[in-house]
């Protein structure tokens, strides 16, 4: 194994892939697929892995004219918390992350957006689900009324980009999606920005 390069995985992905030999669906939920599965590991042993099929998500930073971003304040039952995070949500069948970027923009913070670009793509929690969550940005902005789901419960939250990303130092943002959509889109905003406001 020392003559062998680890440094460039495409070039060595022999020795790093896993390779599934079995494959059990053990839980069928509303959001989430469970399974367990018998893997094949690259020294020819074996070993198992609990994993999540996830349909994948997409995620916007919503941009104003005057330099503020509407966030959102929700509670979330796992970690028992409020957490203040970018309007997000699951990609519905039949949808794509635009359609789906477009329309949890509108359903959760009320924002209807004439502009949307994506603006990057990450993996949230790559030891253990296969979710994807696409970043976008949006502008030319108009505030109407939430339309949530009815097991929903939102508090709009506008503050300045600028103090966005400082509550991500600060620890006062610690949700991931935010922290990954708000950088994707200040770093995108600061080479390509449509209007000029202060990041």
């Amino acid at each position: 194994m020392k003559d062998k390069d680890l440094t460039n995985p495409r070039k060595n992905s022999s020795l790093l892939e896993e390779i599934p030999l079995t494959s059990k669906h053990v839980f069928d939920g509303k959001l989430l697929q469970v399974y367990y599965d018998e893997v094949e590991l690259p020294d020819k042993t074996t070993s198992t892995r609990e994993w999540i099929k996830h349909p994948g998500a997409s995620a916007v930073v919503p941009v104003f004219q005057d330099g503020t971003i509407m966030l959102l304040k929700q509670f979330r039952y796992p970690p028992r918390k409020i957490f203040i995070e970018v309007p997000a949500g699951k990609i519905d069948p039949g949808e794509t992350a635009y359609s789906t970027a477009e329309r949890e923009l509108f359903e959760e913070s009320g924002v209807e957006c004439e502009q949307l670009i994506q603006v990057g793509s990450f993996f949230p929690a790559i030891g253990y689900a296969d979710e994807i969550i696409y970043s976008y940005v949006a502008w030319g902005l108009t505030v109407h009324d939430q339309n949530m789901d009815d097991d929903e419960f939102l508090v709009n939250h506008r503050i300045p980009f600028s103090q966005a990303l400082e509550m991500i130092q600060d620890g006062e943002i610690t949700d991931g999606k935010t922290i990954c959509t708000l950088l994707h889109a200040s770093h995108w905003w600061k080479k390509n920005a449509p209007f000029q406001i202060e990041l």
